[in-house]
C-alpha cells in the first residue's frame, strides 16, 4: 500500500474475468464502495487498483465488495512472487481440467455428429446428448455463471454469448430428441462451442503471462540470504531477517542482499539488472548500493539503510506494475465500443433469427444456426486486449532497458511530442562543476571568502555548492555550519555566521536583495564572455566574492539533440544559468533555442507557453525543475536511479544518460503502432465475423458458417491479439 494525503492505495487479484465488460462490473462495484475515491481494473494484467480512505474502509472489504459481484479478490502484498505463481499455476490447471474433459466428450460428439443422418436413429441422439451434457453444464459452468454475474449486474458480457448461443443449440436439439422424433440435433455443436472456447481461454492464458515477463524477471533478483555480522559474529540469515541498521559483508560474485552504503572496502557493481547499464560500476566508501546488484571484485562491508518494499527493487517493480495498470488515453475508444458490443451482438443474433425463419421462411434448425454462429464469432475479449497488452510488452521492455515509463498515458503522449525541454545543469551536463577562477574584493583573503561561502553551502545538495565546498577543502580551509540558514529555490541561500547576514547565489538574486554589486561588473563580464558560471558572495551590504565554475557538457547530448531533429521534435533549454553560457551550450548541442537567468517559477511558464503549439517533455534532474516537470504533458527525470527522480518524473531515465530518450520515443511510437494494429483487427474480425456469421453471403454463394469454426475463431482472435502484442519484444528500439 501506498500512502498519499490520508488516502492508501492496495492492489487486488482479480479471476473470473472474460471481457472487458467484466472489468466495467468490478469497476463499478468498487467505485460504489464506501471510502473509494478510485478504481481502475486491468483485464490483461487481471488486477485492480484502488485508492481509498482508510478510515472508511480497508482492503478485506474491498475484496468482499468484488466477490458481491460473483468474481475472485485477493489482496496483493508488496512483494508476492510465491503466492501470484501458486495463483497462475492453479488458473491453468482448472482451464486445462476443462480443457481435457470437454475434449473428451466433445470429439466423439463431433465425430457421432458428422454422421448423423437427417433422420438419426432415436440411439444416437441420446448418445450425443448422454456426450454434451457434461460439457454443457461442467466445462461451460463458467459461463453460466458469468452470464448470470454480469445480468444481477445489468451488463452483458462474453460469457452472456457463449451461454446464450450453446444453450439455444443445446436446448433446442433436446426438444428435437424428446418432443419431435429424434430430428438432426446440434448437441455437438454447443459441445465443441464450449471446448473451442476454453481451449482460447487456455491459450489465452498462457500468452497473457509471457507480456508481463519483465516484472517476473525483476521479481527473481531478490537475493534469498545474507552475510549479517551481529554482536561480532557473521552469520548467514534469510533476507526477510536483515534490518536497516544491520552490518552486511558482500563478497565477489554475490548479489548485494539490500539496499545500503559501503562503510569499509572498495568494489566494482554489475548494475544491468536495476539500471539497464551494461557496464559495471566503481564504488567505494560512502557510495549507495542497490539490493540485487552483482559484486564482481573486491569484498565490502555496508550498512544497511532499506529493506523488504522499500528497497530500490520493490519501488521498480511497484513503479512498473502501477504504470501496467494505468490505462492509455486511446483505451477510452475501446472502452466506449465494448460498452454497447454485448448489446448489440445479441440483438443482431435476435434480428439474424428472425429474418432467416420469419422473413425468408427457412426451416428453424438454419435459422439457429445462423443465429448462433453470430453469437459465438463476436468478440469482446480481443478488443480489450488490444491496448493493455500492448502497455504491458512496451512498459517492460523498457523497464528492461532502464526506462521507467509510469502509465499508459506517458507511453502514449512520448510517441506525439512536438517540444522537448532540457534543463541544463545534470541533464546536458554532467552536473561536475569545478570552481575555475575566484575574485575577492580588495582587503578580502580568498581562502576566507572561500571557507565562509563553503560552510554557508556546505548543507546543500545543488552541484553548485558542491563544487564550492570541493574547492575549499582542496585549499585547506576550515569552515564551520552557520548559525541560520535560509534556501531559495533556483535563486541562493542566506544564512548568518557569527551574527552577521551572508547571502551566496546567483548575481541576480544579490542584487534583487539590493546589494552593491558595481566593483565586480567588469570581472563578471569576464568570466561571462568565458563561458562560465558565476555565484556571488555578499554581506548585508556589498559583495565580496565572485567564483567563475565550469561544468563539462554530457558527451551524448549533440548526438541526441540531433535525433530528436531528425525525429521531427523542436528542442529548447531553460535554465537559471547567464545567457552567455546558455548562448554557449546551445550552440555546441544544437539546440534550437533557449531561455536564460529563469526561476523555477519562470520554467514553469515558459513549458506553458509551448504547450499552445503541441505536447511538450521537460527533462530535468527531479529535485529542481519540479514544477516544470508538473507543468509539462511529460516529465522525464534524469535520474541515475535516486529516489527522488522515481517519485518526480513520469519517465524516469535510470542510467542518466541522454541516449534513453530518443528510445523512449520510439518505444511509444512503436507501441502505439501495435495498439492500434490490434485495435484495427479486433474490429474488422468482427465487422466482417459478424455479417458473414449471419448468413449475409448465403443468397449469392451458399455459404453459410457452421458454428464451430465462429467458436474456434473467437477463441484464436484474442490468442492473435495477445501474440501480436508479444511480437513487440522483437523490435529494436
Amino acid at each position: 500500500m501506498l500512502r498519499d494525503s490520508g488516502l492508501e492505495k492496495a492492489e487486488l487479484k482479480i479471476t473470473g474475468m472474460h471481457c472487458e465488460s467484466c472489468v466495467r462490473v468490478v469497476e463499478r462495484a468498487l467505485a460504489k464502495a464506501s471510502g473509494v475515491r478510485e478504481a481502475s481494473v486491468n483485464f490483461a494484467a487481471g488486477k485492480a487498483t484502488i485508492t481509498y480512505d482508510p478510515s472508511m474502509t480497508d482492503s478485506a472489504r474491498l475484496v468482499r465488495e468484488v466477490e458481491k459481484t460473483g468474481f475472485g479478490a485477493r489482496h496483493i502484498e508488496a512483494v508476492d512472487t510465491g503466492k501470484a505463481e501458486a495463483m497462475y499455476r492453479e488458473e491453468l490447471r482448472e482451464l486445462r481440467t476443462r480443457l481435457v474433459t470437454g475434449a473428451v466428450f466433445a470429439v466423439p460428439a463431433l465425430v457421432l455428429g458428422m454422421g448423423m443422418m437427417q433422420s438419426p436413429p432415436l440411439w444416437q441422439g441420446y448418445a450425443l446428448w448422454l456426450l454434451a451434457t457434461p460439457v454443457q453444464f461442467y466445462v461451460g459452468l463458467p459461463f453460466y455463471t458469468g452470464a448470470w454475474v454480469a445480468l444481477k449486474n445489468g451488463v452483458s458480457t462474453m460469457d452472456t454469448l457463449v451461454a446464450l448461443g450453446t444453450s439455444a443449440a443445446y436446448f433446442y436439439s433436446l426438444y428435437l430428441l424428446l418432443f419431435a422424433g429424434g430430428e438432426h440435433q446440434y448437441f455437438e455443436t454447443s459441445a465443441v462451442l464450449i471446448t473451442l472456447v476454453v481451449l482460447g481461454k487456455y491459450l489465452e492464458a498462457i500468452s497473457k503471462r509471457r507480456t508481463s515477463e519483465a516484472i517476473r524477471k525483476l521479481e527473481r533478483l531478490f537475493p534469498a540470504e545474507a552475510s549479517v555480522i551481529r554482536n561480532g559474529i557473521e552469520a548467514n540469515v534469510s533476507v526477510e531477517e536483515v534490518d536497516p541498521g544491520d552490518t552486511v559483508i558482500v563478497r565477489p560474485g554475490e548479489q548485494v542482499p539490500v539496499d545500503g552504503e559501503i562503510i569499509r572496502g572498495n568494489t566494482t557493481l554489475d548494475e544491468s539488472m536495476v539500471t539497464g547499464e551494461s557496464i559495471p560500476v566503481s564504488r567505494g566508501v560512502g557510495d549507495a548500493v542497490i539490493g540485487s546488484t552483482i559484486n564482481r571484485e573486491g569484498v565490502f562491508s555496508m550498512r544497511v539503510t532499506r529493506t523488504g518494499s522499500e528497497t530500490m527493487l520493490a519501488r521498480i517493480i511497484r513503479l512498473v506494475e502501477d504504470a501496467q495498470m494505468q490505462k492509455a488515453p486511446v483505451q477510452r475508444f475501446a472502452d466506449r465500443v465494448s460498452s454497447w458490443f454485448v448489446p448489440a451482438v445479441i440483438a443482431i443474433a435476435a434480428l439474424t433469427f428472425f429474418c432467416w425463419f420469419f422473413l425468408f421462411g427457412a426451416d428453424p434448425g438454419f435459422a439457429l444456426v445462423a443465429a448462433v454462429s453470430v453469437l459465438v464469432i463476436a468478440c469482446p475479449c480481443a478488443l480489450g486486449l488490444a491496448t493493455p497488452t500492448a502497455i504491458m510488452v512496451g512498459t517492460g521492455m523498457g523497464a528492461s532497458e532502464g526506462i521507467l515509463i509510469k502509465g499508459g498515458d506517458a507511453l502514449e503522449i512520448a510517441g506525439g511530442l512536438k517540444y522537448v525541454v532540457f534543463d541544463k545543469t545534470g541533464t546536458l551536463t554532467k552536473a561536475e562543476p569545478r570552481v575555475t577562477a575566484v575574485s575577492v574584493r580588495e582587503g578580502y583573503d580568498e581562502r576566507h571568502c572561500l571557507a565562509l561561502a563553503a560552510g554557508i553551502e556546505a548543507g546543500s545538495e545543488h552541484p553548485l555548492a558542491r563544487a564550492v565546498v570541493k574547492k575549499a577543502e582542496t585549499q585547506g580551509a576550515d569552515f564551520s555550519e552557520p548559525d541560520e540558514f535560509r534556501s531559495y529555490a533556483g535563486r541562493g541561500v542566506e544564512a548568518m555566521v557569527d551574527g552577521v547576514g551572508y547571502r551566496i547565489g546567483s548575481v541576480r538574486f544579490i542584487t534583487e536583495s539590493g546589494i552593491d554589486t558595481q566593483d565586480f561588473c567588469d570581472v563578471l563580464e569576464t568570466f561571462e564572455e568565458e563561458g562560465a558560471t558565476v555565484i556571488m558572495l555578499a554581506d548585508e551590504q556589498r559583495a565580496l566574492a565572485v567564483f567563475a565554475l565550469r561544468d563539462t557538457l554530457k558527451p551524448e547530448a549533440s548526438e541526441v539533440i540531433a535525433e530528436l531533429g531528425a525525429m521531427g521534435i523542436e528542442t529548447a533549454m531553460i535554465t537559471g544559468d547567464n545567457e552567455r553560457v546558455a548562448r554557449k551550450i546551445a550552440g555546441e548541442t544544437g539546440i534550437s533555442s533557449f531561455r536564460a537567468g529563469v526561476l523555477p517559477e519562470e520554467k514553469e511558464a515558459f513549458i506553458a507557453e509551448l504547450q499552445r503549439k503541441g505536447a511538450v517533455a521537460m527533462v530535468g534532474d527531479g529535485i529542481n525543475d519540479a514544477p516544470a516537470l508538473a507543468r509539462a504533458d511529460i516529465g522525464v527525470a534524469m535520474g541515475s536511479g535516486t529516489d527522488i527522480a522515481m517519485d518526480a518524473g513520469d519517465i524516469v531515465f535510470m542510467r542518466g544518460d541522454l541516449r534513453s530518450l530518443p528510445r523512449a520515443i520510439r518505444l511509444s511510437r512503436l507501441t502505439m503502432r501495435r495498439i492500434r494494429m490490434n485495435m484495427f483487427w479486433a474490429l474488422f474480425y468482427n465487422a466482417v465475423g459478424i455479417p458473414v456469421a449471419a448468413g449475409l453471403l448465403y443468397p449469392w454463394t451458399g455459404w453459410l458458417l457452421s458454428p464451430m469454426i465462429a467458436g474456434g475463431a473467437m477463441a484464436m482472435s484474442s490468442v492473435s491479439v495477445v501474440m501480436s502484442s508479444l511480437a513487440l519484444k522483437m523490435k529494436r528500439f
